[in-house]
């Protein structure tokens, strides 16, 4: 492993490029199987649907990945924890957005983060449909190689945000608080939406498309790359709901974002 910054940020240039490779190499298959015949089941209800091609793609990504970074970890949303004896950990989701990708709406992604000694140090999201590729390492941030920053309107009143609050799970817990609470947000930004993938949001906030995304029940493999595109493109996120860097809430936006509103949501649910 590493033993200094500079080596870290050397290595997490190779770690992006093989994040990079495994999401490319099942971005043709993903394509051809969208909107076409296939599987679905549900893992804990409803709302959490799996296809046979999540779990053929998040094999094929983790042959990759330890391919090219031997003794590595994966923890993948379909085979969860495999550990490894390196030092690198990969979190994995094959195609975030299983929902909208198993009825033919085009807003999904796959995402693959790297973590060492508890740091992201390197991410990839790739939107197969558009082939869209955003990456970070230690180094910086790009949109299919290009310098990436998140800019975007500063008044929440000309806006957009996207958002997976309230998720059934936070109705039942947050009641009519929690339509409040989204009543609020509706209200203070310009335009609201509910997009289905954190993954895919979070590269858009990066990009300056959006300009803020929020959520209360990520998982790591949601926000792991997420995350570093995020800030390493000069955006802010910022998590909350537990300590580490894979807490279950987050909110992000762009550098340029005065989120007073969104702020005040955070603020009810974390004091």
């Amino acid at each position: 492993m590493p033993s200094s910054d500079a080596d870290l940020t050397s290595y997490s240039a190779e770690l992006c490029s093989a994040a990079a490779e495994a999401a490319r190499l099942v971005a043709d298959d993903l394509r051809a199987a969208f909107r076409g015949t296939m599987t679905v089941e549900f893992k804990r209800d409803q709302h959490d649907p799996v296809t046979e091609h999540d779990r053929r793609a998040e094999e094929a990504i983790t042959k990759s990945l330890t391919a090219r970074i031997p003794d590595s970890g994966v923890v993948g949303e379909e085979d969860g924890a495999q550990p490894g004896t390196g030092g690198v950990t990969w979190y994995v989701d094959p195609i975030d957005g299983t929902a909208n990708f198993a009825r033919g709406l085009a807003f999904w992604c796959t995402s693959i983060g790297a973590v060492v000694d508890d740091r992201i140090v390197a991410g990839a999201i790739l939107d197969p449909m558009t082939g869209d590729l955003f990456t970070a390492d230690l180094s910086g941030a790009w949109l299919n190689g290009e310098p990436m920053r998140s800019t975007g309107h500063r008044a929440e009143a000309e806006a957009l945000l996207i958002t997976g609050y309230p998720s059934a799970r936070d109705v039942a817990t947050d009641g009519p608080d929690g339509l409040a609470r989204f009543g609020d947000l509706v209200t203070a930004y310009g335009t609201l939406r509910r997009s289905g993938s954190a993954a895919l949001s979070l590269a858009h906030v990066a990009a300056g498309w959006i300009d803020a995304a929020m959520g209360t029940s990520v998982n790591a493999w949601d926000i792991c790359a997420g995350r570093l595109i995020v800030e390493q493109s000069g955006g802010v996120y910022r998590g909350f709901g537990a300590d580490g860097w894979n807490q279950p809430g987050y909110a992000a936006y762009t550098a340029d974002l005065d989120p007073v509103a969104l702020n005040r949501f955070v603020a009810t649910l974390t004091e």
